[in-house]
Order: structure tokens, then C-alpha cells, then sequence
């Protein structure tokens, strides 16, 4: 349903997408990750048209978004991250004009739109303005408008930002009921938990490049068991390889650095938890101190710190 062929987007010398390329399929949920900056609001961009990409192809439900982007379009939803509402028109309204614009008339309009009311939980609000919404109804808004039209793909960039827990887990179920009902979903977030219960596969991106695609089970593989150790204190910078050095030595193969800044390190290695004690008096012995430690078992987010050195919601 949604094809991502060597996309390249450029300005000027600056290049944002570099040789993206990733596939996504009806019935299923994909997910696009990458820090701020990596590239991931571009690639959106370029899939829903709104960019044209520098070189590359995107194709959505057969159809070129360039080349034949009516059509592609049409076979689109976007729920933006940005809220995309009328706020002094009715909720119902809200709906109706962005089912109209995607060519939706008369009953087949009005059937739709009572639809999505009640699937999005707000059946009973309809009349009223989305300004008077909560943060979490205002979201399910908001998704509303974008499967009004019943799209074949769907672009969900960052839907659950700032909602309670109540509106997020049912934001949750409103996407998983669009993928069992055969949409091809593109899910963009800053939080690992939703990607591991959402995602089927996923791609990650840093520096415009794709580092790292699979199903969640196939990236997880690539862990190894190793665990993720943040320390916080006081740390020579001289001193951090030669300690690295010596733990390797001492049986530590697989220790590996994975930042170094503002008075934290983040390590990752297998069983850490049993070798914490000579972590300790390697740090003592190169003039350091440990004022906090943190250890995290493999996960999503391990993977991400191992291939990108920086945390999701940077």
C-alpha cells in the first residue's frame, strides 16, 4: 500500500532524507522513529505530498505521489500532530468538511460522519465547538478527520501528544481498529511503549539515513541481551576509554560507550547488573565518582540508544 523508494530531499547543500527506502502493507502498522531532527517529519512530508521529494519514488495504493498525486491523495489520511480543527465550528461540521473535501455527499456523508462520532466516542458532543474540547477529545477529533473518507493509508504522526492515559489508551484502540479493518498504517512516536504495542515493523532514522528496519522481534534480536547502564557523576574525559579498555579486559567483551556528556555515560553491556561492582572501582580508580546509576533491561529503546547514542524524546 505504501512504497518509500531511495528518497532524497535536499535544500540546497543540506541533505534532510538520504536514500530512505521502506514498504508498508494493508493491515498493519509501521513505525517510523528517529530523533528530533533525524529526518522523520520530512519523509512525512514528501509521503503526503506536501514536499517534493529531490529524487526518489513514493508510491500510495499503486499511484505516484508526484506524479499522479490526485489519486495517491486520495487513498491518503494525515492526523497531523499540529491540530488540524475548526475550532468555532461544531465537531460534527469539523467532520463533515473534511469528508467533503475527499468527495463524500448527501447520505453516504451523513452515515459517515455518525460513524466516526460514535467510533471516536464523541456521538454526544457532536454540536458542540472543539474549543470547549478537552486536550483528549480535541485529539480524537482529529483523528476523526482523517479516516472520515475510510483512507487505505494512514499517516499518524505523533497522535497521543499531551493526552490523559484515558484518551491515550483510547487512541490506541481507535488505531488498532483501523488496521484490523485493512488500513495500512504509518505511526510516527517519541515513546518506545507505543511503537513495541502498536508496531508491527519499524523503521529507524538518524541523520536523514535509515540505520536500522525489521518487525519488532528482528530488532530486538539484534540486542543480544545486553543491557542498558546510565551513570551519572563525575567523569574524567580522559579517562573513559582507557576505563573501557581495561573492563574489556577484565571480561567485559561486549562494553560499549554510548554517550558521554553532561556528567552521564551510558554503557551497554551484557549482564551489567553482575559486573557493577568492578564498573565501580574502575571509576574510583581513574578519579571519578557515581552519584546515580540506572539500569535498564533490553528493549526497544536499548536498540535505539545502541544505534543512535541519544534518547527518543530528544
Amino acid at each position: 500500500m505504501l512504497a518509500v523508494d531511495k528518497l532524497i530531499k535536499q535544500y540546497g547543500d543540506f541533505t534532510a532524507v538520504d536514500t530512505v527506502s521502506f514498504a508498508a502493507s494493508k493491515g498493519g502498522v509501521f513505525g517510523l522513529l528517529g530523533p528530533n531532527g533525524a529526518g522523520k517529519s520530512t519523509t512525512i512530508n514528501c509521503i503526503s505530498g506536501l514536499l517534493p521529494p529531490t529524487s526518489g519514488h513514493i508510491s500510495v495504493d499503486g499511484a505516484d505521489i508526484v506524479k499522479d498525486g490526485k489519486k495517491a491523495k486520495r487513498s491518503l489520511g494525515i492526523v497531523p500532530q499540529e491540530l488540524a480543527l475548526y475550532e468555532d465550528l461544531p465537531a460534527i461540521e469539523n467532520l463533515k468538511y473534511w469528508g467533503m473535501a475527499y468527495g463524500l455527499r448527501g447520505a453516504e456523508l451523513d452515515t459517515r460522519v455518525a460513524e466516526v462520532l460514535d467510533h471516536i466516542g464523541l456521538a454526544d458532543r457532536a454540536k458542540d465547538l472543539p474549543k470547549k474540547f478537552s486536550g483528549g477529545m480535541k485529539r480524537r477529533l482529529n483523528f476523526g478527520c482523517g479516516i472520515v473518507h475510510k483512507p487505505g493509508v494512514l499517516l499518524l504522526d505523533e497522535p497521543t501528544v499531551g493526552v490523559d492515559p484515558q484518551s491515550r489508551q483510547r487512541l490506541f484502540e481507535m488505531v488498532e481498529a483501523e488496521r484490523d479493518a485493512g488500513a495500512c498504517v504509518l505511526y510516527t512516536t517519541h515513546y518506545m511503549e507505543e511503537a513495541e504495542r502498536l508496531c508491527d515493523s519499524l523503521a529507524i532514522i538518524d541523520h536523514g539515513k535509515l540505520i536500522a528496519s525489521g518487525t519488532v522481534t528482528e530488532l530486538k534480536a539484534q540486542l543480544s541481551a545486553r543491557d542498558v547502564l546510565q551513570l551519572n557523576g563525575d567523569f574524567p574525559d580522559t579517562g573513559v576509554g582507557g576505563l573501557i579498555d581495561t573492563l574489556q579486559g577484565r571480561g567485559m567483551h561486549d562494553l560499549e560507550l554510548i554517550s558521554q556528556a553532561d556528567g552521564a555515560l551510558t554503557l551497554t553491556l551484557s549482564s551489567a547488573s553482575q559486573y557493577l561492582p568492578e564498573i565501580f572501582e574502575g571509576i574510583t580508580a581513574m578519579g571519578g565518582s557515581v552519584s546515580e546509576t540506572s539500569l535498564r533491561s533490553p528493549n526497544l529503546e536499548t536498540l535505539f540508544l545502541l544505534l543512535t547514542g541519544k534518547e527518543l524524546r530528544e
